[in-house]
C-alpha cells in the first residue's frame, strides 16, 4: 500500500449513526491489516466519545454518508468531521454503501477468526451501524487502493476500544501524554516532553505506534496487565536475558509489520493494458517485501535461542508459539526455492534496488536473466562516467548517488562549481532514471501466492515483534536507566484502595532533580481528596502525576513510586486549565461547563476523577455552589476523585461528609514572601491573606490593601464558627468511617495472619475505647 509507511496513522475509519444517537464506526488499518468495529450511544451533544476514538485513530480518512438536511439545529457526525477535522480527507459514499448485511458477510469471509469468537454472530442486527460502516470502508478500500482483502486474514476486533481504559481527547491533551503543552520550561533551558516521548525508545514502527495506541488505551485486564509486569520483572533481573532480546530485536527489519500488508491484500483483477502501466513499481514492493520477510525469517533463530530458558509466562508463550511454529520454516523453504539465500533486507536505496534485482535465482526466467546483465552494464558504465567527469572537469568531490524516485544523480559542492555546469549533467540525471527491470512479477506471483497460505503466522509474528519491542527497548530500557529502585512494580486489586507512597511526576523527575515525591490514599470509605494551597504550590503537577502514574501502571509498565497499590481504571476524566474556546465560541466557563457534564453523564464507579479548579470562571457565589454541588454529586458514586481548588470553603466539605479527605501544599510564609515547599500534608492548612500579599507585590494602594484584610477577617470568623459545629455534629460519623477504612486496606493487606489478627485486636481496642 502506498501510505503505510513511517510512524504516522494508516487508519481508513468510517462513521455512521441513526436517530437515536446511536454511532458505528470502523477503523481499518492498511498497515497491519486489522478492522476495529465499535458501536455505542453518544451521550453527549459534543460527540465526546467519537472524538475520543478518532484522536485514536487518527485517521488519514474519514467516510461518512450524506448529510441530511434536518429542520432541527441538532449536530450531526458529518458536521463534527467538518467542523474538528477539515485537514483529513473526508469521503463521502451514498447511504446504499453502507450496507450491514453486506458487511456482516464482509467479516465471515475475511475475518481471521470465525465470528462466533467475535461475539458477533448472534448479534448482527443488534450491531447493525458498525457492520454498516466496515461495508463502506472495504468498498472504499477497494475502489481507491485497487486491492481487496485475502480471505481469512483480517484481524477483526469488536468493541475493542471499550475493553480498555478510556481517556477522552481533552484528558489526552491535559496529561500531555503524547504531546506537550508547550515544548519550553519557564526558567530552564530544557525541552519538555509528553510521556509518549520520555518511552519512545523503541526500534520499530510498529513497536512505535502500539505504544502510542497503548498509552492511549490502556489495558484493563488485570491478568494481562500482570503478564507484562512478569515479563519485567525477568528482564530487570536477568541482564543477560535483556541485553540478548535487545541485540536480536535489532536484527528484524524495522519495517517488518509492514510486509503484512502485502500478503494480505491482493489487486483487484483489471485490464492488462491498465496493469502494465505501473507492473514495474509493483513488482519491486513484491520482491521487496519478500527480501523483508526472508529478512524477518533468518533472524528467528535468534530469537528463539534468547527466548529458549525465559521463565516469564508471555516470554514462554512467546517461545512456544513462534519459535516452535513450523509455519515459518515452511514460508522460508518456498522462499528459498525462488530468491537466492544471500539476499538481506537493505536500506540504502541503491543497494535495496541492486538486492530486489538479483534476488530471485538465475535459471527462473530467461528474460529476467538478461535484463540483470544489462543492469550490470548499465551500471558500471555509469560509474566510468562519474570518474570521467571528475577528471574533465577537475571536480574530484563529485558523488554519485541513487534515490529511488530520482534515479542516479549527481551530488556537486557549491563551492566546487565555477560557472555553469555543462548541459551533460541532466542527461546523467534521465540515464539513472531509465534503470529498471519490470519482469520481476514473473517469478514472484507464485510465491505470494504461497506466503498468502500462512498469512496468520505472519500475523502473530509481527504482533510478537511489536510487543517486545514496546516491552524491552521502551519498558526495560527506561527502568534500566534509572538508579534501583526508582521504578517500582505495581500491585493491583479488583476493588481495593489506590495506595500511592512517594509518588513522583515520571516526565518532570527527570528535568528536575530535586523533584519533591508524595503520597496518595483513596479508598472506598475516603473516595475523595480535596487538594488545597495557593498559586504556583504544586496542585496541577500532583493531579497530573497521579494520573500519569496509573496509565504507566495499567499499560503493564513499572510505575516511579516507592510502593503502590492500584484499582483498576476503567476511564479517567480531568478538568483543568482556564482558557476560551474560540473554535466551538465557548467562554473559559461555559467550556468547563461542558466538560464537567460530559465527566457527570458517562462517569462510572471504577472512574479516576481529576478536577482542578472548577467555577473560578463566574461569580465566586455561583462558582462555589457548583463546585459543592458537583463534588456531593461525585460523592455519592464509588469513584476516585481528587479536586484541587483555592476555594477554602471547599474545605467544609469534611465536615459533612466522612469519606472526604483534605490536604494541602505546604508553604511557608517569612516576610511577607511565600516560600513553596511542594509537600502534601494531611488536613486544611490556611495560608493568611496570600492573594493580598500577591495584591500588594503588585502596587495596589495600602488603603484599599487595608480594607480588604479587614472584610476577609470578618469572613474567615464566620466561617470557621460554622466549620466548628458541623465538626461536633459529624464527630461521631467520622469516626466511624476511620475504622471502616482500616478494615478494607486491612482485607487488601497481603501482611500474614498473625500481623492481621493483631491488626484487627488493635482496632477492637480502639473501637472500645471511642465507644463506637
Amino acid at each position: 500500500m502506498e501510505n503505510d509507511g513511517g510512524e504516522g496513522s494508516s487508519f481508513i475509519v468510517s462513521i455512521i449513526e441513526n436517530r437515536a444517537k446511536e454511532v458505528g464506526l470502523a477503523a481499518f488499518d492498511l498497515r497491519s491489516a486489522s478492522l476495529h468495529l465499535s458501536q455505542y450511544i453518544e451521550t453527549s451533544s459534543s460527540y465526546q466519545n467519537t472524538k475520543t476514538l478518532l484522536h485514536f485513530y487518527d485517521p488519514i480518512v474519514i467516510i461518512v454518508p450524506p448529510n441530511k438536511s434536518a429542520s432541527n439545529s441538532t449536530s450531526t457526525v458529518a458536521e463534527l468531521v467538518d467542523r474538528f477535522y477539515g485537514s483529513v480527507k473526508k469521503a463521502v459514499l451514498a447511504r446504499g454503501c453502507f450496507d450491514d448485511t453486506k458487511g456482516a458477510i464482509l467479516i465471515k469471509n475475511l475475518a481471521a477468526k470465525d465470528p462466533s469468537a467475535l461475539g458477533l454472530d448472534t448479534y448482527y442486527k443488534q450491531y447493525y451501524l458498525c457492520l454498516a460502516a466496515a461495508a463502506a470502508a472495504l468498498k472504499w478500500t477497494e475502489a481507491e487502493k485497487g486491492v481487496v482483502v485475502t480471505n481469512h486474514s483480517l484481524s477483526v476486533t469488536f468493541n475493542g476500544s471499550f475493553d480498555h481504559m478510556n481517556i477522552d481527547a481533552t484528558s489526552v491533551q491535559n496529561l500531555e501524554i503524547i504531546e506537550p503543552f508547550h515544548s519550553a520550561l519557564l526558567g530552564t533551558s530544557n525541552k519538555k516532553r509528553s510521556l509518549f516521548h520520555m518511552l519512545k525508545t523503541t526500534k520499530t514502527i510498529g513497536g512505535t505506534r502500539l505504544l502510542r495506541a497503548n498509552l492511549l488505551q490502556p489495558l484493563k485486564d488485570i491478568e494481562t496487565i500482570n503478564a507484562r509486569l512478569d515479563c519485567l520483572d525477568e528482564l530487570t533481573n536477568n541482564e543477560q536475558l535483556f541485553f540478548a532480546l535487545c541485540q536480536v530485536l535489532r536484527k528484524f527489519p524495522k519495517e517488518t509489520d509492514r510486509v503484512l500488508c502485502h500478503f494480505c491484500f491482493k489487486s483487484k483483477k483489471v485490464k492488462i493494458e491498465a496493469l502494465s502501466a505501473d507492473r514495474a513499481k509493483k513488482s519491486q514492493v513484491l520482491v521487496s517485501s519478500v527480501i523483508l520477510l526472508k529478512t524477518a525469517l533468518d533472524a528467528l533463530p535468534l530469537l528463539s535461542k534468547a527466548l529458549k530458558d525465559a521463565k516469564s509466562s508471555l516470554l514462554s508463550n512467546i517461545y512456544k508459539s513462534v519459535c516452535e511454529n513450523e509455519k515459518y520454516d515452511l514460508i522460508k523453504k518456498r522462499i528459498e526455492e525462488i530468491i537466492d539465500e544471500d539476499v538481506l533486507h537493505a536500506r540504502v536505496p541503491f543497494v535495496a534496488c541492486t538486492q530486489q534485482c538479483f534476488a530471485v535465482k538465475a535459471g527462473i526466467d530467461g528474460l529476467l536473466d538478461i535484463s540483470r546483465r544489462s543492469f550490470c552494464e548499465t551500471s558500471e558504465a555509469i560509474h566510468n562516467l562519474a570518474n570521467n567527469y571528475r577528471e574533465d572537469f577537475k571536480l574530484p568531490n563529485l558523488k554519485l548517488t541513487f534515490k529511488n524516485r530520482q534515479g542516479f544523480h549527481f551530488v556537486i559542492p557549491q563551492k566546487n562549481i565555477q560557472g555553469k555546469l555543462p548541459s551533460k549533467f541532466i542527461q546523467v540525471v534521465k540515464h539513472g532514471n531509465s534503470i529498471h527491470c519490470s519482469t520481476l512479477e514473473l517469478a514472484s506471483v507464485k510465491l505470494m501466492d504461497a506466503i498468502r497460505e500462512n498469512v496468520s503466522a505472519l500475523t502473530l509474528l509481527a504482533e510478537i515483534l511489536c510487543l517486545l519491542d514496546m516491552i524491552v527497548n521502551s519498558f526495560a530500557h527506561m527502568i534500566s536507566t534509572k538508579p534501583v529502585d526508582q521504578y517500582t512494580r505495581p500491585e493491583f486489586t479488583e476493588n481495593g484502595p489506590m495506595a500511592i507512597d512517594s509518588g513522583r511526576h515520571p516526565i518532570l523527575e527527570s528535568i528536575h532533580n530535586d523533584f519533591v515525591a508524595n503520597n496518595l490514599f483513596l479508598s472506598e470509605a475516603s473516595n475523595m481528596v480535596i487538594v488545597t494551597g495557593p498559586n504556583m504550590s504544586g496542585k496541577s503537577t500532583y493531579l497530573q502525576q497521579v494520573c500519569l502514574i496509573v496509565i504507566l501502571a495499567q499499560v503493564g509498565c513499572y510505575v516511579p513510586v516507592r510502593f503502590s497499590t492500584l484499582r483498576v481504571v476503567d476511564r479517567v476524566f480531568t478538568r483543568m486549565g482556564a482558557v476560551d474556546n474560540l473554535e466551538s465560541n465557548s467562554s473559559t466557563f461555559m467550556t468547563e461547563m461542558k466538560e464537567t457534564a460530559f465527566i457527570m453523564q458517562n462517569v462510572s464507579h471504577r472512574s479516576l476523577i481529576v478536577m482542578d479548579e472548577l467555577g473560578r470562571a463566574t461569580s465566586s457565589s455561583d462558582g462555589l455552589a457548583i463546585a459543592w454541588s458537583c463534588c456531593e454529586h461525585l460523592l455519592s458514586l464509588k469513584a476516585y476523585t481528587i479536586f484541587a481548588t483555592h476555594m477554602e470553603n471547599i474545605s467544609e466539605l469534611a465536615t459533612m461528609y466522612p469519606n472526604v479527605k483534605i490536604l494541602h501544599f505546604h508553604v511557608d510564609l517569612k516576610n511577607n514572601h511565600l516560600e513553596f515547599k511542594f509537600q502534601l500534608k494531611e488536613g486544611p492548612k490556611h495560608i493568611p491573606h496570600y492573594g493580598l500579599l500577591l495584591a500588594e507585590v503588585a502596587g495596589l494602594p495600602s488603603s484599599v490593601i487595608e480594607t480588604a484584610r479587614m472584610i476577609t477577617a470578618r469572613i474567615s470568623e464566620k466561617e470557621k464558627k460554622r466549620m466548628e459545629v458541623n465538626c461536633l455534629q459529624n464527630h461521631s460519623i467520622q469516626r466511624a468511617y476511620h475504622v471502616a477504612q482500616r478494615l478494607l486496606c486491612l482485607k487488601y493487606s497481603n501482611q500474614d495472619e498473625d500481623t492481621i489478627r493483631q491488626a484487627l485486636q488493635n482496632l477492637k481496642e480502639y473501637c472500645v475505647k471511642q465507644k463506637l
